[in-house]
């Protein structure tokens, strides 16, 4: 029997921990998820199950090389960020795997900013708004504080990506997707660590920075295989589209955050555009990517159970409800909708549903329709924030609200001078992992293919 070559992909989140092998033309072939109670640190904050974790991995790869059918020819991991491992020279862990959650001490925090330049100075130069604990870095500073004797037989702060990378190939290292995003590490009006990093003696804790497309020879269980340094998932599913889209674009990422990434805005945030939520990614070949955010999908969660239990209907019922301009129409009282979804910046009120009169709206439907009106205001709003002054000529939306019609009619209507489209792809972020080191395993040409795409025109009645 022929084996078919492929890339075991490590797809870690909070919850699902996933393995996923994909072929040469990156058709997912095979699939294994687990899931882990979590145990809680030294203070009895809950935090990710580290050995359990690391058993998974191994005896994940034992499975997958029991299967004949399978050469595995490559192995790369991506996981959520803002969680570093401290190891020793043996690269055994020598705290729990503390999670980015956890609370901060104030005093601390005001000692750092104080020592350090202040929190408006130091959010503008490491593109980050000031977010406690997931600012990894200061876990580091924390950990120098309030632990020395830690501290001290730390070899390396590695984060997760690059730890589970290092269980297979033996190479520490550091990614910069990783120390990129939202760290306090990474200066980017210098394009290199924080001048405080080295101040503080950290810079020697983090492993040497490599490439995120490269990758090291590696073996288990009789097997030679390639292993990737590991991505921060939120770059990660960045990928296929870098790779398939040439000309200027931005990503809105849909799911409890509604996050819009633009890969062509390298102008350096302001002190405006951090206390309205944009920080800076680098993207895995280094470049900077703006983003901003708003909460949207966890707003849309929250309304829709109270519409649910107002109307008396099932919550699922609210996935079928399709755009209907005439159902629109009322809720806009007379005002142009182009004109409402991007008001003038002297009026930037947010409108918030939740504050909205159920018994004012004589259907669900017709309330259903005012939530996304209000959310897509809000979203307009957020994209605007990366988007305005750069030559972004399409949006891509990815995630729930690319499967909306009402959302995306709206978001077409607000954007009448781009193409806008739902884009859906199975797996980005393991596909985008696959990608990132696609020339050490695959010989086949990078794939045009993956992400389908559906065009939303504005309509004479929405212009």
């Amino acid at each position: 029997m022929q084996k078919i070559p492929v890339i075991a992909v490590f797809d870690v989140g909070k919850t699902n921990k996933k393995l996923f092998l994909f072929d040469e033309h990156y058709q997912m072939v095979y699939e294994r998820s687990a899931r882990f109670t979590e145990t809680v640190d030294e203070d009895g904050d809950p935090c990710e199950n580290l050995e359990s974790l690391r058993l998974s991995v191994f005896d994940s790869l034992r499975e997958v090389f029991k299967r004949p059918e399978f050469e595995v020819k490559a192995i790369n991991f991506s996981t959520y960020g803002a969680s570093f491992v401290y190891v020793d020279d043996e690269g055994k862990p020598l705290c729990p795997l503390y999670n980015y959650l956890k609370p901060y001490p104030p005093q601390l925090l005001q000692q750092f900013y104080a020592t350090y330049g202040g929190q408006e100075q130091l959010s503008k130069e490491t593109a980050s708004p000031v977010l406690g604990s997931l600012n990894s870095g200061l876990q580091l500073y924390r950990l120098k504080q309030e632990k020395p004797e830690v501290f001290n037989q730390v070899k390396y702060a590695l984060h997760l990506p690059q730890y589970l990378s290092y269980l297979l190939s033996g190479e520490f290292c550091s990614d910069i997707t990783s120390i990129g995003c939202h760290t306090h590490l990474w200066d980017y009006t210098q394009a290199d660590y924080h001048a405080w990093v080295k101040q503080e003696g950290i810079l020697g804790k983090l492993a040497p920075l490599r490439r995120s497309d490269e990758a090291f020879l590696a073996s288990f269980s009789g097997n030679s295989y390639k292993v990737g340094v590991g991505l921060h998932d939120s770059s990660a599913a960045l990928i296929p589209y870098l790779v398939n889209f040439h000309e200027p674009f931005a990503l809105i990422s849909t799911g409890t955050w509604c996050i819009t990434l633009n890969p062509f805005n390298d102008a350096p945030l302001t002190s405006e555009e951090l206390r309205q939520d944009c920080l800076c990614y680098l993207q895995y070949k280094g470049r900077p990517v703006k983003a901003s955010r708003f909460f949207g999908g966890y707003e849309h969660e929250q309304q829709v159970k109270r519409l649910a239990g107002h109307f008396d209907q099932n919550i699922a019922e609210f996935k079928a409800v399709n755009y209907d301009p005439e159902v629109l129409q009322p809720l806009l009282q007379g005002q142009d909708l182009s004109a409402l979804l991007r008001p003038p910046a002297e009026n930037q009120e947010k409108p918030t549903f939740a504050e909205r009169d159920l018994t004012a709206f004589a259907s669900a439907t017709e309330a259903y329709h005012q939530l996304i009106l209000d959310l897509v205001i809000q979203q307009v709003r957020s994209t605007q924030l990366v988007v305005e002054g750069t030559n972004v000529k399409r949006i891509f939306v990815d995630g729930g609200f690319g499967k909306n019609s009402i959302y995306m009619h709206l978001l077409a209507a607000a954007f009448p001078e781009k193409e806008v489209y739902a884009a859906s792809m199975a797996q980005a972020t393991a596909i985008g992992t696959a990608l990132a080191v696609h020339p050490h395993w695959n010989s086949k040409p990078l794939p045009n293919d993956i992400i389908e795409l559906k065009y939303y025109a504005v309509t004479h009645q929405e212009a």
